[in-house]
Formats: C-alpha cells, structure tokens, sequence
C-alpha cells in the first residue's frame, strides 16, 4: 500500500512530481509502457527522483492487460494517496470497463485541483465525466468517433495528444511517450527530455501538432494523385451528408470520368464503393462503441432509411447491425475451455483475442 506523505523534494531542490495510472479493465499495454518508462529514465539520468509512479485499481487488485497480462496495483481508489497528476490507462471496450466509483474518484480529484489525463482510450472517461468539456481532446482514433457523438462539449481532434491546462490526453501506441518527454521538457529541460528520448532510440520528439493518423499514407507511396487525396479527405469529412460524385469531381477540377479512373487505378474500386466503405467504417464503430440507436447511426452514416442501411450493412459486412451490436455488447464470446472438473489455463493470445470480438477493428482487415 502506498503512504500518504506530502510532496517531497530532491536534493538539488527540486519538486518531486507524483504521478498515478488509473488501470481500467483491459488497458493497453504498450500505452502505460510508453507513459511511465520516460519517468524511469529521467529519474536515471537526473540520478534524482523526479517523478514517483503508482499503478492505482477501483480495488487495490491486480489489473488485467488487453494481453493477458497483469499488473499489480500499488493502492485502491479508497486509499490513493495525494498525487499531482492521474492518467486513465485505457483500451478495449472502453465504453464499457469504467464504473461510476472510478468517476466519482476522478471528478473528486478535478476538485482538489490535480492534473488529470488519459491515454489511449482513457479521455473517454474523463468525458464521461465531465472532465473534458470545453477542453482540447486526443483520443486513440478508433474510440474518436464515439467519443464526438456522445461528448460534443469535447474539442476532439486527431492529434497524437494534447496539453490544455491540466487537461493531458494521448492517442495510444508509443503516441504517450511524446507526450511525456513533452512534459519532462517543460518540466525539467529540453537537454534531459532528448537524452531520455536517445535512451529510447527515438530519433525526433514528436509534438502537439503531429497528427495520429496521416491521410491516406499508405496512397502516398504508390504516388497517389493530390486531387484523389482531395476528394477522399472530403468524403471522411462529410459522412453524413455524402456530396455526390459530380460534385466531388467538380471541387478538385477534374471530371467525373477521370475520377473514377483514378480511384480504380489506385484503389482498385469505384468512388462510391469506397465512399460507402468509409460510411460503413463509421457505423461499425458507433454500432460497437456508442449507445446511440440503429436509426441515429443511419442517420449519422448518410443512409437515407434504416432499411437501406440495414441492407448495405448485411451486403458488405455479413451480419446486420442488430447483430453486430449484440455480439460486441456481449463481451467475450468464446468460453474457458473446460477440464475435468475445472477451468484449464486459456494462452494470452487466446484471451486477446476473445476481448477484441467487441472492438471495431475485429476482423476490419477482411470485413470489407
């Protein structure tokens, strides 16, 4: 368990900065490894502790890893003991792992003044919350949809994190360590925040600006036309009122005819499959990750009637929406294998698999 002791300070004078991780039922792994080991090595490089870390739980237990594995926690929720800042490690299922004594915890802590941040998945929380009203956002892309219909007071964006006055979010992946050699700079120098980021082989600090995901990069190395890019970032940013092909064509100056060359040369397919395939992309993540209705999502993805939608959907993905919802709202849809009067060990691969059947991205790679 961890003391409740007030701030300490180093000996060259410096504040000791305390720093909790939420651990949220399937929290990503590589996301808390990215956040918490610049802390390690600025304490190593310093030769000071700089910062202090504890692995927090609703119970005090031990947290189980979207990969099987655990982590041990240092306190519970109940016994936390004063810190400067908090970050919610998320990650599978996000919208539905938290509860509302983690809420609570959360909302209590904003009042005492502290930092607060998530990464990965974890700002879907502080949403929840309340916590992120009227404040910049990043999120990991594949919770950001659902993050925007249900919590518009949030400024969402598509950058790999974001520092908006005590307010600290990151996209997930390696994304939290910008982040915190960011934060490591503003608090401590640029000098240790590069030698923390040349321990760690990292050949540039990424900022605020960087986007998550750069548009269309794989199109890129296939010498993609500009205008084809064009007309793709106007399809993802106009779902739900899809503009028409003649339309699309005349924006970026170009016929309609050779705009469907261009998609058949480079994607293999027609513009309004794929502008149908982006739309389906989107309702697939609402259907997994929001509670919004089967209509709602129509109308939000740009179908003109459920029943339309409902057909495409069934066509292009093989499940109707009504089932698709069920499968992900049912957790993991693969029993323990049983032995001989008792469970038998289920490999961390087996369960990393079972908990993704509720993600988006399941199965996204040969869906469509």
């Amino acid at each position: 368990m961890v003391s409740t002791t007030p701030a300490t300070m180093t000996p060259s004078g410096k504040k000791t900065t305390r720093v909790g991780f939420l651990l949220l039922d399937n929290f990503t792994m590589i996301a808390l490894a990215s956040a918490l080991e610049p802390l390690r090595m600025a304490n190593q490089l310093y030769a000071e502790e700089l910062y202090t870390w504890h692995m927090i739980t609703e119970t005090g237990e031990a947290a189980l890893a979207s990969d099987g594995l655990s982590i041990a926690a240092d306190t519970s929720i109940s016994e936390c003991p004063e810190l400067d800042m908090i970050i919610v490690a998320g990650g599978l299922g996000i919208t539905r792992v938290f509860t509302s004594k983690q809420i609570s915890f959360l909302q209590q802590r904003a009042r005492k003044g502290v930092t607060l941040g998530g990464i990965c998945t974890g700002a879907f929380v502080l949403a929840h919350a309340g916590l992120l009203d009227g404040y910049n956002c990043s999120v990991h892309w594949e919770c950001m949809t659902a993050l925007q219909e249900s919590y518009p007071k949030v400024r969402c964006n598509n950058r790999l994190f974001s520092m908006d006055e005590g307010r600290y979010t990151s996209t997930g992946g390696n994304a939290p360590l910008d982040m915190f050699l960011t934060i490591i700079a503003r608090e401590h120098g640029a000098k240790l925040s590069s030698a923390v980021s040349d321990m760690f082989i990292c050949d540039r600090i990424r900022s605020e600006s960087d986007q998550q995901r750069v548009p269309l990069r794989q199109l890129n190395k296939g010498g993609c036309k500009p205008k084809l890019v064009d007309v793709i970032e106007l399809m993802e940013n106009n779902l739900e009122e899809p503009i028409d092909l003649d339309e699309l064509a005349t924006f970026v100056d170009v016929s309609r005819r050779q705009l469907e060359r261009m998609f058949h040369k480079y994607l293999d397919c027609s513009p309004s499959r794929y502008y149908l395939r982006l739309r389906l992309d989107r309702a697939r993540q609402l259907l997994k990750q929001s509670n919004m209705s089967i209509v709602e999502i129509s109308a939000a993805c740009g179908f003109i009637s459920t029943p339309h939608f409902s057909r495409c959907y069934r066509k292009h993905l093989g499940v109707s929406p009504r089932d698709e919802r069920k499968v992900a709202w049912m957790g993991s849809i693969t029993p323990l294998e049983k032995g001989v009067g008792s469970l038998v060990y289920m490999p961390h691969s087996t369960h990393a698999l079972n908990n993704a059947h509720s993600e988006p991205s399941y199965g996204s790679i040969v869906a469509i």
